[in-house]
């Protein structure tokens, strides 16, 4: 007789919410959304609420990547986050390598298993994900070692990735069978990338002390905080104007009043949010981050309401 084996879990749902960096899994989520609420406003014949389920099961399997990534990385840098990020659960103690790792195989596993499903398009984006994901954190390649290919890989999972793949494979299931990437998802996936290079050198600047004594040479560690915000602000001020002014031109079928003032006050906010954080004080960075994930969040809301108010 077969004996049941015990997965072995966190010993409470706060730690497995924490394991899984919440303000990713709210990125993912709003960009899947968003992407089907475009999806439903360009391919024809399709309305809000059709292919419901294709959106649920995209949405979970989006998220198991998510957790995959983010998971992975927590087991490898156990030691670093214990100085930079001591209550995430591994480093506070709440949760075990065992159950982690259980964490993360198990989301790996279902998000192949859900992609291969969904199709093709689905699968290649999911695979892709993974294995950047697991590139960037795991040796040999550890990309996270070397801050270009660091970023280059988060700006390339939530920029192109999510953005075409996700919109490709809704185009595909939802539409006529053909995939086609409309002016909405290609004006997206350019202003999400200087989005995703701005909070990928931005996340390092609080974790300076425990980069440095782990020999991770990060942009901060190298360039130093001040210099990595001057450098993120003018990726998302760029962004921002290129969108506002460019956005109502690349996009004619949305609502160029939301595209260029809900840009335009996005970046007032941003800036007047900048006047007050010092690279020198990691808490006080830490909220100014979470306040660029806020930003990059609206992003999204801002092009599927421009297209849908279109």
């Amino acid at each position: 007789m077969s004996r049941a084996v015990a997965v072995p879990m966190p010993g409470s749902l706060g730690a497995l919410w924490r394991f899984s960096r919440p303000h990713t899994i709210v990125g993912t989520a709003v960009s899947i959304v968003a992407l089907y609420l475009i999806a439903v406003d360009t391919l024809p014949g399709l309305g809000v609420g059709d292919g419901a389920w294709d959106l649920f099961w995209t949405l979970v399997a989006g998220l198991a990547v998510n957790v995959y990534i983010v998971g992975l990385n927590q087991i490898e840098d156990v030691d670093i986050d214990r100085v930079n990020k001591p209550f995430l659960p591994l480093a506070a103690g709440d949760m075990t390598h065992e159950q982690a790792r259980a964490v993360v195989g198990a989301t790996a596993g279902l998000a192949v298993l859900l992609a291969v499903t969904q199709g093709a398009v689905e699968t290649v984006a999911v695979l892709a994900g993974l294995v950047v994901g697991t590139a960037y954190s795991l040796p040999p390649l550890r990309l996270k070692r070397f801050p270009a290919l660091a970023s280059l890989s988060i700006s390339g999972v939530r920029a192109i990735v999510v953005n075409l793949g996700v919109y490709a494979h809704f185009s595909l299931a939802l539409g006529d069978g053909a995939v086609f990437i409309p002016a909405p998802v290609w004006a997206l996936t350019l202003v999400v990338v200087p989005f995703s290079l701005a909070i990928a050198i931005l996340k390092d600047v609080p974790d300076a002390e425990g980069d440095r004594r782990f020999r991770i040479m990060t942009f901060t560690v190298r360039r130093g905080g001040r210099a990595v915000l001057r450098a993120g602000l003018a990726a998302l001020t760029a962004g921002y104007l290129g969108m506002a002014l460019l956005g109502p031109w690349l996009i004619d079928s949305a609502q160029p009043l939301v595209l260029m003032g809900g840009h335009l006050a996005a970046l007032a906010v941003l800036l007047r949010w900048s006047r007050d954080v010092d690279p020198r004080d990691p808490a006080g960075f830490t909220r100014f981050y979470m306040r660029v994930w806020k930003l990059f969040f609206l992003e999204y809301a801002l092009v599927a309401l421009a297209c849908l108010a279109g």
